[in-house]
């Protein structure tokens, strides 16, 4: 019985290792848990980013 990923090791071998590193990175980052889109979530994120601006004078124009 052969193995499922054999077709994906080969077609990755002409890859450098610099594109396996950035492959295989934007897998995990695509494999983590993202969070909610929309919503009350962010309302209350745009909100909470508004009101620890007043505490920072130098980050206003």
């Amino acid at each position: 019985m052969p193995h499922d990923d054999a077709p994906a090791e080969d077609a990755h071998m002409g890859e450098t290792p610099i594109q396996r590193a950035l492959r295989l990175k934007t897998a995990a980052i695509d494999a983590r848990p993202k969070p909610p889109r929309g919503g009350r979530f962010q309302r209350e994120q745009a909100a909470a980013a508004r009101s620890s601006s007043k505490s920072k004078p130098w980050m206003s124009r």
